[in-house]
């Protein structure tokens, strides 16, 4: 016994070494969703050997100290690989890193775009001294507390777009030595923080008064095209460069009248004029400060109250609402208007990461079951059921009534220039108020509406009003006056999904991968609610990209919901490319029809392509015909996608994709699924975009055999 008490304190000391060993891997492995942005990144870097430690497939960042990372806890933080002599591109899974506040891969040799995504939660960018071409990445506006951007000494081109306004705490911007093109932004003038500006020896063209009122200390905006004045306001800076550009003579014009004035710019008091304690100054800014504190939770408080009833919501607010990210967790979860069924969702949640999907039982299995919303919720989406009036409020219709002459004076008597499109139904115009709202009106053709009179049209405006989606584009009013019938909507800035893939100006609206898959997600769910959640069902009978709107966030909203009548008395042909091969006249139309024109949707998200295009060769006009055969082929599949992604998107996810098209576009409308079968499926390829069970397949040891998706 003896013994045993003399050897007892070193076993007990060599357990607990042993326990300890063991327990401080398990604390210090990093975050796998970390590790598998930096294996990407590493693989597009081109592997280099200077990246000691660094691995293309698995590893520990935090634990075997890789070389320019930093961590806190399992979380990378800082990534600096400055100056290495990198080359090739920072891959495509940035937007993972989002403990990442200072990233600096300046002064390498990194090429191609900037990507899209960036680490979402950064402090400090700087990614200057490079070779980077295209323009710079929209995603930045989205990051709050984005303190320094240098992207200084590159190739950048294009122009800025307003990108700016969320960027209250951005001190330095540095975009010198690019080929920058056009105007400044407006947004530039929200920069409330901003202290040093480098634009210099780039190709802007236009004023700079849209700077005058930042607290700049330090200026560059030499060796442009700028003209007009150089702002008095700003010869006060103490470091400024104006040279190179075509300044006009003379004194410069006074502002137009009801111009705010511009406050006197301070300079900065030495340290030798700072007085200890509160001056009278201090003081009463104090008290102003704790009146306006008071001012503003009054109004909160205000807005609290009345925020629930608002219909008037443009996508400035809206962005407000949201932070963008490619990719978030409430893509996993259903729409709150519907909640499924808790066990179709367990099952859902319960997918297995390395699974694939079950094609043929999505093909065959029954519908999922949802459950119905609240009763005086559910209201009826038949367009024949309600018999309201335009000239009396009733419950049915939650919707503004507009007067023809705000309507005209907000569109400028239907100008040409304030057109947006044109559809079967009419024409769509961009409408603006004297307080600043956008919204977009859609003016009927009034030859569909003869045969009925205002009747009818109060009864569409009854039943649009009662669709509710996030995925819908909003209702917000109607006019019916002088033989006038018009729809007021929500007015999204970023236009169409159209837009953004056939008519992209290739600088200022990119559509990554996870993004192409959020807006296909968002879409699936708003015709599911159409289909499956309104009583009884209805039928959109015009999907197609140009009715697939995007937020300030790039979310969709799909559009011309609830007008299903109109299209059938207008043409069978809703669309060439997009009708179902049973569309043969307006009568044989049905909900399986939408499921094919969704189909033809996902194609365009997947190629880049438009549904028909007389100027490819024959065999590739229609675009269903030219990629059903391809999308089982995966080496097929990869020559077809859009070039656009230049390659950035995980295979597997491509190829799943492809599987969910090739059920939509069948030409056997029986064998094509319900759209909750869709959603479901598209659900399942968006959870494994954030399994976790990446970097312990020691065989995925390139970008092109991950398993991301």
């Amino acid at each position: 016994m003896v013994f045993l008490r003399g050897k007892m304190v070193p076993i007990f000391l060599g357990l607990w070494t042993l326990a300890f060993g063991i327990l401080i891997p398990v604390y210090a492995k990093t975050n796998a969703q970390d590790v598998s942005a930096l294996n990407v990144m590493y693989s597009s870097l081109n592997s280099p050997q200077k990246l000691t430690s660094w691995k293309s497939s698995g590893g520990d960042p935090c634990g075997e100290s890789w070389k320019g990372i930093k961590c806190s806890d399992s979380s990378v933080t800082e990534i600096k690989l400055s100056g290495l002599g990198l080359t090739g591109s920072m891959g495509y899974q940035l937007s993972s890193l989002k403990s990442v506040t200072y990233f600096d891969l300046s002064k390498n040799n990194l090429n191609g775009n900037i990507p899209y995504q960036l680490p979402p939660n950064a402090v400090h960018i700087n990614l200057a001294k490079n070779g980077f071409t295209g323009s710079v990445p929209y995603s930045t506006s989205q990051m709050a507390d984005l303190k320094e951007l240098n992207l200084g000494h590159n190739q950048l081109n294009g122009q800025l777009t307003d990108m700016f306004g969320k960027l209250s705490k951005l001190t330095l911007l540095d975009l010198s030595f690019n080929s920058l093109t056009g105007k400044l932004p407006q947004s530039l003038g929200s920069l409330s923080s901003l202290t040093t500006l480098y634009l210099q020896n780039n190709q802007f063209t236009g004023p700079i008064t849209v700077l005058a009122r930042l607290p700049l200390d330090d200026l560059n905006v030499a060796n442009n095209q700028f003209s007009g004045w150089i702002p008095k306001e700003l010869k006060d800076i103490d470091n400024i460069e104006t040279g190179g550009n075509s300044w006009s003579s003379g004194s410069a014009p006074p502002p137009p009248p009801g111009t705010p004035a511009i406050p006197k710019r301070h300079k900065r008091s030495s340290e030798g004029e700072k007085k200890s304690g509160l001056s009278g100054l201090a003081i009463g800014g104090i008290v102003i400060g704790v009146l306006v504190v008071i001012v503003i939770l009054i109004a909160l408080f205000s807005r609290r109250k009345s925020s629930s009833s608002s219909h008037y919501l443009d996508d400035e607010k809206l962005s407000q609402r949201r932070s963008f990210t490619p990719l978030v967790s409430q893509e996993l979860s259903f729409s709150r208007h519907y909640p499924p069924d808790p066990k179709s969702f367990r099952e859902l949640r319960s997918v297995d990461s390395s699974s694939s999907i079950d094609m043929k039982s999505l093909q065959t299995s029954p519908s999922v079951h949802l459950k119905p919303p609240p009763s005086d919720w559910m209201e009826s989406c038949n367009e024949t059921e309600s018999t309201s009036r335009l000239g009396k409020r009733s419950t049915s219709v939650h919707t503004r009534a507009f007067t023809l002459a705000d309507i005209q004076a907000a569109t400028g008597n239907f100008a040409t220039g304030r057109l947006l499109g044109e559809g079967n139904i009419g024409r769509v115009y961009r409408a603006k108020y004297a307080d600043g709202k956008v919204l977009a009106v859609k003016k009927i053709d009034s030859a569909l509406l003869q045969s009925s009179g205002p009747e009818d049209f109060s009864g569409i405006v009854s039943n649009i009003s009662k669709l509710h989606h996030p995925n819908i584009a909003e209702l917000i009013g109607y006019c019916s006056e002088q033989g006038h019938n018009l729809l007021v909507y929500e007015y999204f800035r970023n236009g169409s999904l159209h837009d953004f893939l056939h008519l992209s100006d290739d600088y200022s609206k990119p559509l990554t991968w996870n993004t192409r898959i959020r807006i296909a997600l968002g879409t699936a769910r708003a015709v599911e609610y159409l289909h499956e959640i309104c009583s009884p069902s209805c039928m959109h009978k015009n999907i197609k990209s140009a009715n697939i709107l995007l937020d300030a966030e790039l979310n969709p909203r799909l559009t011309d919901s609830g007008l299903a009548n109109f299209h059938q008395r207008t043409s069978q042909n809703l669309g060439v490319g997009y009708n179902a091969p049973e569309c043969t006249k307006p009568s044989a139309f049905t909900l399986k029809s939408d499921v094919y024109s969704f189909g033809v949707v996902m194609l365009e998200l997947l190629t880049g392509r438009v549904p028909y295009d007389s100027s490819k060769p024959r065999m590739e006009q229609s675009l269903v015909r030219w990629a059903t055969p391809q999308l089982h082929d995966i080496d097929a599949l990869g020559k077809m996608v859009d070039p656009a992604l230049h390659g950035l998107y995980p295979p597997k996810s491509l190829s799943r994709f492809a599987d969910v098209i090739a059920l939509c576009v069948q030409s056997e409308p029986e064998f094509r699924p319900p759209m909750s079968e869709v959603v479901q499926a598209l659900v399942r390829l968006v959870q494994r975009s954030s399994m976790t069970k990446r970097g312990d397949d020691a065989s995925a040891s390139r970008r092109t055999e991950d398993d991301y998706f």
